[in-house]
């Protein structure tokens, strides 16, 4: 009976109706053949089931994952796909009939380095033994329409869609001290954010952000302080599956 209701939801397309077109394009991307999509598993629907691994998609704010990560993780082998835009189009779209107005080419330029945005929200899951993250590069188109519901961030411009234009590359992190990757071979130890920024060149606040996920997951320890700024150290060394 369990198994019947559990066929029926995913034949009724839980969670399908509010399904942005990123996310979607990146679940038929990913997926095959053999997977299974909207699955009702302990009270959440997942996004994807390939074997006995839960595949999730998200596309922005891990805050809103982390209770779905902390109930699952424990049981349940997890693999966490999150894109992060390197280019984008924008196009603005008429508020009655969604008719498109405008098209351009966002001066906006991402990174792989952007991934710690969103990481900051979930980095001591990042050492559970049965999470895997996969990010992936992509080219996308922004649709905006101007209907005064936005943000005043933009200028009351709401956003209405996100679509998948191209995948770039993908990148898969099997445990904490993979994300070492992004710390220059040559920063000396112990070294603080400033000098990280300096290496790296980029700015102190996403220097900040990349320091404190390591921190957290263990792959970075604070071993001083030189003034106001803490001095880290690579963490002990550990193994990835």
């Amino acid at each position: 009976m369990e198994h019947e209701k559990q066929t029926a939801a995913e034949r009724n397309g839980i969670n399908l109706k509010n399904e942005r077109s990123l996310h979607a394009a990146l679940k038929q991307w990913y997926a095959q053949p053999q997977d299974r999509f909207e699955v009702p598993l302990a009270g959440y629907v997942i996004d994807l089931l390939r074997g006995n691994q839960l595949v999730e998609i998200q596309t922005r704010n891990f805050a809103a994952l982390r209770p779905k990560l902390q109930a699952l993780l424990p049981g349940h082998k997890v693999h966490l796909l999150h894109p992060v835009t390197l280019e984008k189009w924008v196009v603005q779209v008429d508020q009655k009939d969604a008719s498109v107005l405008s098209r351009r080419k966002s001066p906006y330029r991402g990174a792989l380095t952007h991934l710690f945005t969103e990481l900051v929200r979930i980095p001591e899951l990042v050492a559970h033994p049965n999470l895997t993250l996969e990010f992936v590069l992509i080219k996308e188109e922004e649709v905006r329409c101007r209907d005064g519901k936005g943000s005043k961030h933009r200028k009351h411009v709401s956003l209405r869609d996100r679509k998948l234009l191209q995948v770039v590359s993908t990148h898969r992190f099997t445990c904490a001290r993979d994300f070492l990757q992004f710390l220059p071979a040559d920063v000396p130890q112990p070294f603080s954010n400033k000098t990280l920024a300096a290496l790296l060149h980029l700015p102190l606040p996403q220097c900040r952000q990349i320091t404190y996920c390591l921190r957290k997951m263990g792959a970075l320890a604070v071993t001083g302080k030189q003034g106001n700024e803490l001095l880290f150290s690579i963490g002990e060394p550990q193994i990835c599956l």
